[in-house]
């Protein structure tokens, strides 16, 4: 089966029309390659970064614990007066349970905003060493006479004197040694000025 491969791709390529005299040949390309998953793991401003951001979700946990518990127990209580009154709660009890709901959406949304804050964080952080880690493969890349550089991950085999991630690695300790782990507040959408009309549809 492998012979009859070979076979093929060789009559393929020699069936294929000779290049124009004018057409410029490819430079032979130098693969350099670089561990971006070791990078990100490892660098001094990642390995910080990382211990805080998991502070951050540990102090998530623990404001959904802290809002959750009173809320399970309330609900508890609430579902027995609920059937000892037989499915016809008085007034008093649904004040109750409005004040219930009330409070159970509260707490959502207060966590679900800790929490898009943490995933934004993270974001942040990650944009914060890649905006830095791409001019310094490049020019680590170009000092080592590479015309392409890859991730690893990517590639399927690699010989170790193709690795630049060390090099790359010191770079970034060196240019890069922390980042910020807050993420810019959003802008708030900006309200049309007093008076302004829409503009058509269309135009």
């Amino acid at each position: 089966m492998r012979s009859f491969t070979k076979a093929a791709v060789a009559a393929f390529v020699f069936a294929l029309p000779t290049a124009p005299a004018f057409a410029q040949a490819l430079p032979d390309a130098k693969i350099a390659v670089v561990d971006s998953e070791r990078i990100f793991r490892d660098c001094t401003a990642c390995k910080a970064a990382t211990a805080q951001l998991q502070t951050q979700r540990t102090q998530l946990q623990s404001l959904a614990t802290s809002l959750g518990q009173p809320l399970q127990t309330e609900a508890q209580s609430l579902q027995t007066a609920v059937t000892a009154a037989k499915g016809n709660p008085d007034a008093a009890l649904q004040t109750r349970i409005r004040t219930f709901e009330q409070r159970q959406q509260q707490a959502q949304q207060q966590i679900g905003q800790q929490e898009q804050q943490v995933q934004r964080n993270i974001a942040y952080v990650r944009e914060q060493i890649g905006t830095k880690l791409g001019p310094i493969i490049t020019q680590v890349a170009q000092q080592r006479g590479a015309t392409l550089a890859v991730d690893k991950g990517s590639s399927f085999y690699n010989a170790p004197a193709t690795e630049i991630t060390d090099a790359v690695l010191a770079a970034l300790n060196a240019q890069l040694p922390s980042v910020s782990v807050t993420a810019p507040a959003q802008a708030a959408p900006t309200a049309p000025a007093a008076g302004a009309r829409p503009a058509p549809a269309g135009r």
